[in-house]
């Protein structure tokens, strides 16, 4: 059966993190959190709650060797919060973003061959030292047109290639459908590939546009959610949305689309 989580990033605004992580746990759902050096780590464990997924660097980028020793120096440190916390997933991008979601270090047009081979080699590093920490590194697909833009690595295509490259277990894709919907669609299938290759660490929702909760949108979640249960996925399956109304509402939504 999959475990439905959702990220306190996004939801119950109004509160204090550790607040809106108690009550998504109390709704019955596990959390995820973004940037762990913004919150209090003891507060957050004394919740009770159930931490699936947290960003997995503080600071670098996948495609220059400077970049990349920054990035895997933040990993290590990443990975010690996570045992604080019991999260078994640490998330990865192309490169840090900042407060809005921009890239720190932008790529203009694609990523180059030696960009490549820099983010593939970086990326098994972080795979070992996932695996030496009992968790694992996901890397997320994002979108450049409206979220990202200037984000290296961001399409499905890329990301989903440069996991497969590395075929490590220390290292899997987190494969955001709102972002891959703008990025192209064609999201079951997308799905197929990735569970055929065994490459899924986890799946994150939320509807175009606006990245709200499923049935906000146009984006078939009950269609999706069949698709998963036929391909037999038992992972993690998490809201990564703001809330179009009410952060409980937005939660029932979502736990209706992905329950059978």
């Amino acid at each position: 059966m999959r475990t439905l989580a959702a990220c306190a990033e996004m939801l119950f605004l109004d509160r204090p993190v550790q607040d809106r992580a108690r009550r998504i746990h109390n709704l019955g759902f596990e959390v995820e959190i973004w940037d762990w050096t913004r919150h209090d780590l003891d507060a957050l464990a004394r919740t009770g709650a159930v931490f699936s997924s947290m960003t997995g660097y503080i600071r670098g980028t996948l495609t220059d060797p400077d970049g990349a020793a920054e990035l895997l120096l933040t990993a290590e440190d990443s990975v010690r919060a996570a045992e604080r916390l019991g999260c078994p997933r640490l998330n990865l991008h192309g490169t840090g973003l900042d407060d809005r979601g921009l890239p720190v270090r932008p790529v203009d047009g694609a990523a180059t061959g030696p960009m490549w081979i820099a983010a593939h080699r970086t990326l098994t590093r972080l795979a070992e030292l996932g695996a030496r920490a009992g968790v694992t590194f996901t890397l997320e697909n994002l979108n450049t047109a409206v979220d990202h833009p200037g984000v290296p690595f961001a399409r499905a295509e890329d990301t989903l290639s440069l996991v497969a490259a590395v075929d490590h277990p220390g290292l899997r894709m987190n494969l955001d459908l709102y972002h891959a919907q703008i990025g192209g669609g064609n999201l079951i299938e997308l799905l197929r590939r990735a569970h055929g290759q065994g490459l899924i660490g986890e799946v994150q929702v939320a509807d175009v546009p606006g990245r709200q909760e499923p049935g906000t949108g146009e984006i078939a979640y009950p269609a999706i959610a069949r698709a998963l249960a036929d391909l037999g996925y038992e992972g993690t399956v998490a809201l990564e949305a703001w809330a179009s109304t009410d952060g409980e509402l937005a939660l029932e939504r979502f736990r209706a689309a992905f329950t059978p």
